[in-house]
């Protein structure tokens, strides 16, 4: 894959090495961090959605 068709979130701290990056590809997308870039996971926009969710609904925090 390429390294230009990853796109880095608009609030990544300063570029760098620490940052979400995704890329969609064939009907998923793919998450990877930039510290570890050959680590990839690959999720549904619907199972992203679901995570999104569960974050802002505060279901993680207790894992901080």
């Amino acid at each position: 894959m390429p390294e230009t068709e990853w796109q880095r979130s608009s609030f990544c701290g300063g570029g760098g090495n620490n940052c979400i990056e995704t890329l969609p590809q064939d009907g998923v997308i793919l998450i990877r961090e930039s510290q570890a870039p050959t680590d990839v996971i690959r999720a549904t926009p619907e199972q992203l959605a679901a995570f999104i969710r569960g974050v802002k609904a505060g279901e993680y925090d207790h894992l901080i």
